[in-house]
């Protein structure tokens, strides 16, 4: 079956003994800012767009860039955009992603957070496009709550909607409202070189469609630095894989979404 879902590109699990500990804060680093509010701007240059797992533009590249609100109370909200394949999600080339939440500290090392994530496409191209058997529009509404633990995140997230558009009449197996992605991340920063470790792991399960069902795993290093007076720079090196059918998570140029690759990127935050 020719469509594509989605695969997140961040990961988790393991080993701390490699990682330098998380140092305690200096009284100044946290003493409290003279606004509470805080405005960001990202944007990066990456050789794949891939979600959990999945590729999105076919290793040909993606810009990717938004806006992050955040308060001290800790409420916080985003915009980001990014280009897709046409073939990735019945001929949508744009993904734009609205999402926002609140995170509660619960102890000195264990916080929470609860929130919510639109993904919208522009074009507006439904399941199916250009077919009798068409399904809904591609823009999927999740919900999700994560626990925070030092360098461990585990995260869940529930689709209120449809899952991209599968519906009973696209797919035939019903609608795949309830989908769900569970996932494990662990990051530290490594004594060697000043490099950043990420790991993760993820299972997504589609409602009514177990054929969709997969895991994917993601290792990868990463380093922040300054170019002259230009901070809030980041570069990397990520490796991902999944087990999904290849059956299933195939675009419609028939090029196999769920393989092994690797992601090479560069990114600016100010």
């Amino acid at each position: 079956m020719k469509h594509l879902l989605k695969s997140a590109i961040q990961t988790a699990i393991l080993a701390p003994v490699f990682c330098a500990m998380p140092q305690a804060y200096a009284a100044e680093e946290v003493s409290e800012k003279s606004s509470p509010h805080t405005l960001t701007t990202n944007v990066g240059f990456f050789s794949d767009y891939t979600f959990r797992g999945i590729s999105y533009t076919r290793e040909h590249g993606s810009i990717q860039g938004g806006f992050d609100y955040t308060h001290s109370s800790g409420f916080y909200l985003g915009i980001w955009a990014t280009n897709i394949d046409s073939g990735a999600v019945y001929g949508n080339t744009v993904e734009k992603d609205l999402y926002g939440g609140y995170v509660q500290p619960l102890t000195d090392k264990l916080s929470m957070s609860v929130g919510f994530i639109e993904y919208f496409y522009p074009h507006g191209k439904h399941a199916g496009h250009g077919t009798t058997n068409r399904g809904d529009s591609a823009n999927t509404t999740e919900i999700n709550a994560a626990l925070m633990y030092e360098n461990l995140t585990l995260k869940h997230s529930y689709a209120l909607s449809n899952f991209f558009g599968i519906n009973n009449n696209y797919a035939g197996n019903g609608n795949s409202r309830g989908s769900g992605y569970t996932e494990l991340n662990f990051n530290c920063k490594l004594p060697i070189a000043d490099l950043n470790l990420l790991m993760h792991v993820g299972r997504q399960t589609v409602q009514h469609y177990s054929q969709a069902n997969y895991t994917d795993w993601l290792v990868g290093v990463n380093k922040d630095f300054s170019i002259a007076n230009s901070t809030g720079w980041n570069a990397g090196l990520n490796y991902t894989t999944t087990n999904a059918s290849d059956s299933w998570y195939v675009d419609a140029k028939g090029w196999e979404t769920g393989n092994d690759r690797f992601i090479g990127y560069i990114k600016r935050t100010f």
